[in-house]
């Protein structure tokens, strides 16, 4: 493939993957105007809710780690943490193998809000699959698990 072309399909998969991007956004913005600024959610950045979805998708993680994860610094994400901690998303607790480690945790109270906000996206991307048909969500899924693969490959030598 020409360079070109590479770079062509390259900004092709990038924008879409920003359109994808940016509906989940929407879902979970709308999540959190649902209720108002009295919601868990209410007024909660896309930052901020990646956060949360991050950390519930992993069940437990470090500060470290989540930073490494999100591409901020280490001190960002406490101030970040530190906000989920005080409105209730979030909790702070000793790692049971070594005391000297946090684990960041979402809070049991808000399991049940943030399933939901989950269940919203889950809900966009089964009528976006219903949408383009089997065939193409077959063909989709198929480059996805090669996209994965190359990912995890990548982050296992970083």
């Amino acid at each position: 493939m020409k360079d070109n072309d590479s770079l062509a399909i390259a900004r092709y998969i990038f924008t879409t993957g920003r359109m994808v991007h940016d509906m989940v956004t929407r879902i979970c913005t709308a999540a959190g105007m649902e209720k108002g600024k009295t919601s868990r959610f209410g007024e909660l950045s896309a930052q901020q809710m990646n956060m949360i979805l991050m950390v519930r998708f992993r069940q437990a993680v470090s500060v470290s780690e989540l930073a490494r994860l999100l591409g901020v610094s280490p001190p960002s994400v406490s101030t970040m943490v530190e906000r989920l901690v005080e409105r209730g998303l979030l909790t702070r607790t000793a790692c049971q193998q070594d005391r000297r480690k946090v684990e960041i945790r979402v809070s049991p109270d808000a399991i049940a809000d943030i399933a939901r906000v989950e269940d919203m996206i889950l809900g966009s991307f089964v009528e976006l699959v219903e949408a383009v048909g089997p065939e193409t969500t077959q063909k989709w899924c198929e480059v996805l698990q090669q996209v994965k693969q190359v990912l995890e490959k990548k982050q296992l030598s970083v």
